[in-house]
């Protein structure tokens, strides 16, 4: 099987230079349309797809983000493997404005989103125990490290709903009580999505600012924000530019099992499956449900 890698660019992050043979091409998808075109061509002789999650021009909230669609689109691509990079808050005075994290748990506190591919005549529940791939987060930290940039192995994303910031209450609480490291908007359901699709799936969040919790920084200023995201934005393409190399031409079975994730979890029965929900789901889930797309 052939690696193909999939970039999920966040806040800051519309387009990846150097493909080669770059093309944006239209993908259609049952489940609307995705955020944007897709970014598609080869690098590093890996074939590579990117679409920028808000759309070029940030023109989807965290809520309008077509979620569905964008992993949809990618799976029926043949992506492989999925970078999903995106601005974050800090809850730690270590993981300072301009680090990375690699996230390696959620916890998911949005509310306005369709969470799954399944629902009523087609109904599947998997596993988000872990949700990120191991193998695909060290590929990334040792890309991170190379380029000189601090990055923590490991850590817990509170996806809010937004588009608003946090109150310093509830700053507080995700940071105090509940042991969070990082907050965002966008990485949720986007792994749960990741995983149903059977795509391997890690999380690069850039810290830009330390969210309204830090005595000494105060509220979150927008224009604080920007500045850093554009040395961030430089800091990711560089990741990804390194990416083809760890990850090889030749993909070998995930050995932590991200791409059989659904074994086992369809619980409707052939015969009372819903044959528009399975046109609908013959490229996330065509493997184990008898309709793949090529």
């Amino acid at each position: 099987m052939q690696t193909m890698i999939g970039v999920i660019g966040g806040s800051g992050i519309y387009q990846i230079e150097g493909l080669e043979g770059a093309e944006w091409v239209e993908v259609q998808s049952p489940f609307g349309a995705p955020s944007d075109a897709v970014l598609t061509g080869r690098l590093g002789g890996v074939p590579m797809a990117f679409v920028p999650r808000h759309g070029r021009g940030h023109v989807h909230t965290p809520t309008s983000v077509p979620y569905r669609a964008n992993i949809d689109a990618l799976k029926r691509l043949g992506v492989t493997d999925v970078i999903a990079v995106s601005a974050c808050g800090s809850f730690r005075d270590e993981m300072a404005p301009g680090d990375f994290v690699i996230v390696d748990q959620f916890i998911d506190r949005t509310f306005a989103r369709e969470k799954s591919f399944f629902g009523p005549g087609l109904v599947a529940h998997v596993s988000v125990a872990h949700p990120t791939c191991p193998r695909l987060g060290a590929a990334c930290a040792e890309a991170a490290r190379a380029e000189g940039i601090t990055v923590h192995e490991g850590g817990t994303y509170l996806a809010m709903e937004g588009p608003q910031f946090s109150t310093r209450a509830e700053s507080r609480l995700y940071r105090e009580v509940w042991g969070c490291d990082v907050i965002g908007m966008t990485n949720m359901p986007e792994a749960k999505l990741a995983r149903e699709a059977e795509l391997c799936y890690a999380s690069v969040a850039m810290i830009t600012d330390y969210d309204s919790w830090h005595p000494d920084h105060g509220s979150v200023d927008i224009s604080d924000i920007i500045r850093v995201l554009s040395g961030n934005a430089d800091k990711a393409r560089a990741v990804v530019a390194r990416l083809p190399g760890l990850l090889g031409p030749e993909r070998l079975p995930c050995p932590h099992g991200c791409d059989r994730a659904l074994d086992h979890a369809v619980l409707t029965a052939p015969g009372m499956r819903d044959a528009a929900m399975l046109e609908k789901l013959s490229a996330v889930a065509g493997r184990v449900l008898g309709s793949a797309t090529p």
